[in-house]
């Protein structure tokens, strides 16, 4: 037997059909802006389209692994994070953190290297990105996870001792230029460090 919804429970049931879409379109917004670190590789969660998000680079990246060219994995830290520090006093949110221990994994696991292992250290590059091109932006790390032990694993894996000190030559001059503030000898061009 069919029942009959009179115009107060046609009412009542847009109303109720409002709030649940209401509430579940906040639920998902919730969800997605907790999400800090989007992949690149195997698994890509950006696209081209996701500038403002995930800047220029991150963006650009992402849809080059989209369209199946051979990009080596990695993850994007989106622009949020940029805003949430400069509203928070300085600090990152608490997901970050393990987002980026994740993204960190989601790379070992593609391509068969640890971070910080003494026989097949994986090594990565820090770039920067904006939504929009600006100057003075930072400049690439190179080489991050080489250090004192690792270098010598580099060294062994190539079979090229210069190889390998030369990577960790540039990741200390980097570093100290880029995050210390380390300021370069006069006379000295760093440029062809920085590719």
């Amino acid at each position: 037997m069919a029942k009959r919804v009179g115009a107060k429970g046609a009412r009542s049931a847009r109303s109720a059909k409002g709030a649940n879409g209401a509430k579940s379109t906040k639920a998902s917004a919730a969800k997605s802006a907790g999400k800090y670190v989007y992949l690149f590789g195997a698994k890509t969660d950006g696209n081209g389209g996701m500038k403002p998000l995930l800047g220029g680079k991150g963006a650009n990246l992402a849809e080059m692994c989209r369209i199946g060219l051979p990009v080596p994995p990695g993850f994007t830290i989106t622009t949020e994070v940029c805003t949430y520090y400069y509203a928070h006093k300085r600090t990152y949110p608490s997901s970050l953190r393990p987002q980026m221990e994740a993204g960190l994994a989601a790379i070992e696991r593609q391509t068969g290297k640890k971070f910080g292992d003494l026989r097949n250290p994986l090594l990565v590059s820090v770039r920067s990105g904006a939504r929009d091109s600006m100057p003075g932006m930072m400049d690439t790390i190179l080489n991050l996870g080489l250090n004192d032990q690792t270098v010598e694993a580099l060294a062994r894996k190539t079979g090229n001792g210069r190889f390998a000190w030369d990577c960790y030559r540039r990741f200390v001059q980097m570093y100290g230029d880029v995050v210390l503030g380390v300021q370069k000898g006069a006379g000295e061009d760093h440029s062809r460090s920085r590719r």
